[in-house]
């Protein structure tokens, strides 16, 4: 009986994530950054620079959501970057 209700539980929660992330496994919605936008690294990661010093251009976002910056190696999490 009680494996029953976990079971329901588990469904019910892989319903709202498969709607979070698509069919394609993808975030649909949830996507922070788009190529071309440009993003701003947090100023602890670069102290002593100005924002403008800080402010970069994505020129690729991954499937992992990581993305790509112009001039920067690499690849960066959002956590990196300050909120928008």
């Amino acid at each position: 009986m009680l494996s029953g209700i976990m079971n329901r539980r588990r469904a019910a929660g892989a319903a709202e994530n498969f709607s979070t992330f698509g069919e394609a496994g993808t975030a649909a919605r949830n996507i922070w950054v788009r190529p071309g936008m440009a993003v701003t690294f947090r100023a602890e990661l670069m102290p002593g620079r100005v924002s403008s010093e800080r402010t970069f251009r994505v020129t690729q976002v991954l499937p992992s959501l990581r993305v790509r910056i112009e001039g920067m190696p690499g690849e960066h999490a959002a956590g990196e970057f300050e909120s928008i």
